[in-house]
């Protein structure tokens, strides 16, 4: 414990308190849905750690595939045109299960990184097509996009931009769900300043928001009608945790660019991919000149694409897409169950395996002054459930995402756990 405080920085957590408290659990195993600390304890993983252990803990078939790749090419890069075949078949499988036509890759180390690269590239691909005053981008509110600068920037959760003041410029925000939102702001800047729009199909670490209908088909025609490329985030609800394989396939809207991460290898190793569409690839082809100055050391990292050929196989061998959808429908019968069985639950929603719970103060039906999902998020630990609390932008909201291979009986075990905690918090406030 004292080695943790005294040498590991952790990030997005507070720094005083784990340097004063701790970790509150150091793991050592996991297996299926459940995570064992050093105590011996056991906690069912309501978040699959970052929206992201798809295909469970413990899974032997993708240590087997790293290290199958290790004994034969661990690392290579893939800059100056040089490539691998798992680099090569993974592209390949991405442009097989993405929606319409895309169809090109660009590997990158995770989800922070794609999203810094998707701006570069839009700009790029404005800049060669001769319009290099597209540089705009427009996110939303309540969206997250990472933390690099650029990622920063396109987040529209106003704490993250106050740890520097920093942002860079060119990043607007719209509201997240207002059609008419977005044409005002690209009708105000002038279309021929804005490079791209980009949004999640389900805004996770926001609060887990999900849009109304018709709303992503209306995005899609006002990018087409003033040239804006669209750029969908697929890094939390890609590959099965919307019930879909991503996100967008519920609105049978195609973007322009596509962001993935996470489960693409279920966490097991590091890897995200920018993929773009035919047209996009075939201007970049054509009108580039020289190098295409952008990339990083481990893009196309052999052994994460060999696990992530793997998991792929994993997630469509076993049916998780399916289980995801129905175990969702399970998780969120259950989640509307606790409106009627307690005081200070809202609103409830989800959308496959992610799904959140607001909670209110039943005497306003309003949040409470100080927010009360910490104190149930601790109260569920300590009961061995762990979910994840979203408290800003005026939100009071517990989120969960579970592994895809969860079981009825799991999700019945998940529910009974916050409901316990729920209540028992009920008592002190």
């Amino acid at each position: 414990m004292n080695l943790d405080k005294n040498h590991f920085i952790h990030p997005t957590s507070s720094l005083k308190q784990q340097h004063e408290t701790g970790a509150p659990f150091i793991f050592t195993e996991g297996k299926g849905v459940y995570l064992t600390d050093i105590t011996g304890k056991k906690v069912l993983e309501g978040m699959a750690s970052l929206w992201n252990v798809n295909v469970g803990y413990g899974r032997q078939e993708l240590a087997e595939a790293a290290r199958q790749q290790m004994e034969k090419l661990a690392y290579t890069n893939s800059f100056s045109s040089m490539s691998n075949e798992p680099a090569i078949r993974l592209a390949a499988k991405l442009a097989e299960i993405t929606p319409g036509n895309l169809s090109a890759v660009f590997y990158t180390s995770g989800g922070s990184e794609a999203n810094d690269t998707a701006y570069k590239l839009a700009r790029y691909f404005w800049k060669i097509n001769g319009q290099p005053q597209k540089k705009k981008i427009i996110a939303r509110k309540k969206a997250y996009h990472g933390v690099n600068i650029g990622a920063t920037s396109a987040t529209g959760i106003s704490p993250f931009h106050q740890m520097t003041e920093s942002p860079a410029p060119d990043f607007l925000h719209v509201d997240n769900f207002s059609v008419r939102a977005l044409r005002e702001c690209i009708e105000r800047e002038g279309a021929d300043t804005i490079a791209a729009f980009i949004a999640e199909p389900v805004q996770g670490a926001g609060g887990v928001n999900i849009a109304p209908d018709g709303y992503f088909q209306e995005i899609r025609k006002i990018c087409d009608e003033f040239h804006v490329l669209f750029i969908a985030d697929e890094v939390i609800t890609g590959f099965g945790r919307t019930g879909k394989m991503f996100g967008c396939d519920h609105y049978n809207v195609v973007p322009d660019i596509m962001l993935v991460a996470k489960g693409i290898t279920s966490g097991y190793l590091p890897l995200g991919a920018v993929i773009v569409t035919d047209a996009i690839h075939k201007q970049l082809v054509e009108k580039s000149e020289g190098v295409l100055l952008h990339g990083y050391t481990y893009s196309g990292h052999p052994t994460s694409c060999a696990v992530a050929l793997k998991n792929l196989e994993i997630i469509e061998n076993e049916n998780l897409i399916e289980n995801a959808r129905l175990m969702g429908e399970e998780l969120l019968k259950g989640l509307k169950k606790l409106e009627q069985d307690t005081k200070i639950v809202g609103d409830v929603r989800g959308l496959g395996l992610i799904g959140a719970v607001e909670i209110i103060d039943p005497a306003t039906n309003r949040r409470f002054p100080t927010p009360i999902a910490p104190l149930i998020g601790t109260e569920a630990a300590k009961r061995g459930l762990i979910v994840r609390t979203v408290v800003f932008e005026g939100m009071d909201t517990i989120v969960f995402s579970p592994p895809l291979v969860i079981n009825k009986q799991e999700v019945n075990e998940l529910v009974s756990i916050l409901k316990k905690s729920i209540l028992e918090v009920e008592k002190k406030v």
